[in-house]
């Protein structure tokens, strides 16, 4: 006979909120993040390995494959880091208020897309000046 047991409620019940998805994009960017330390890894070896590696290291990043990890290992460290600030703000006591909290997610939002439409913009003017 079958146990009549009542089963663990499943992630298909729960209404998705702003802050559910920021908790769960805060532990992967934090893991992107760490990802995209190899890159950086790569590009100092290679900088210290002459002027052949250099070459591959920029041809990668030039590459349509190395600008999509670049943009969103950009978009990770700026969400990651709003996000960051968001949660000292609690650590301090503030913005436990139903509209604060809410609010504060989308704040954390719109200011990782600004903050990287903003970086990346800069980064091909001033790539386009040289």
């Amino acid at each position: 006979m079958p146990h009549a047991r009542p089963l663990s409620p499943h992630l298909s019940i729960y209404e998705w909120r702003i802050t559910m998805v920021l908790s769960i994009l805060h532990r992967v960017t934090g893991a992107f993040l760490c990802a995209g330390v190899a890159l950086v890894a790569w590009g100092l070896v290679a900088l210290a390995a002459g002027e052949g590696a250099w070459g591959t290291f920029a041809e990668f990043c030039g590459s349509w494959i190395g600008l999509i990890l670049l943009v969103c290992w950009t978009f990770s460290l700026f969400l990651h880091l709003c996000n960051g600030i968001r949660h000292l703000f609690w650590d301090a006591g503030a913005g436990f208020q139903k509209s604060e909290y809410f609010t504060s997610g989308w704040v954390v939002v719109i200011v990782s897309v600004a903050l990287t439409v903003i970086t990346w913009l800069w980064a091909m003017r001033a790539g386009g000046a040289t």
